[in-house]
C-alpha cells in the first residue's frame, strides 16, 4: 500500500516518456501531483471496500486525461482543511491545478457501484476539443 503513489508516478511518467506525449516540465509536475494525490486518496479512503486501485492514462492528440477508478460508492469530497493541519487538502489541490492548466476534474460512478476520480490537462497547443471520455 505504501509503494502504490510511487509505483503510479513512475508508471506514468514512463508511459507518457514511452508514448513521446509532449508534456514540458511544469505540467508533468501537474501530472504526477494529480497522480499522486487520486492514488492517496483512493488508498487511504477506499481501501476497506475496495482493495485494488486502477489508474488509466488516456491520451489524445490535445488531451492527457489521469484516472484512478476503485469500488468504493462514496464521491470524495474536497474538504477545506484546517490551517494546522497536513492533510485533507488533495482534491482542493487536485481541482486548482486543474483550473489553472484549462483542464477538467470530476468523479464519473462505473457500473459496479465504485467510482472513477479523474482530470484531464490539455496539452501543448491544444485545441478546443472536449477531453478525452471514458
Amino acid at each position: 500500500m505504501d509503494s502504490s503513489v510511487p509505483q503510479a508516478r513512475h508508471a506514468v511518467r514512463e508511459l507518457l516518456a514511452h508514448q513521446r506525449v509532449p508534456v514540458h516540465d511544469e505540467l508533468m509536475a501537474s501530472l504526477l501531483l494529480i497522480v499522486s494525490e487520486l492514488v492517496t486518496n483512493a488508498v487511504r479512503h477506499a481501501a476497506l471496500l475496495s482493495p485494488e486501485i486502477a489508474v488509466e492514462v488516456s491520451l489524445s492528440r490535445d488531451w492527457v486525461r489521469i484516472a484512478v477508478e476503485d469500488n468504493h460508492p462514496y464521491r470524495p469530497v474536497a474538504l477545506m482543511a484546517d490551517q494546522g493541519g497536513t492533510g485533507g487538502r488533495g482534491l482542493l489541490l487536485v481541482t486548482a491545478i486543474t483550473e489553472e492548466a484549462g483542464g477538467v476534474y470530476d468523479v464519473d460512478h462505473t457500473a459496479s457501484g465504485g467510482k472513477v476520480v479523474w482530470a484531464a490537462l490539455p496539452l501543448p497547443g491544444a485545441a478546443t476539443s472536449p477531453p478525452p471520455s471514458r
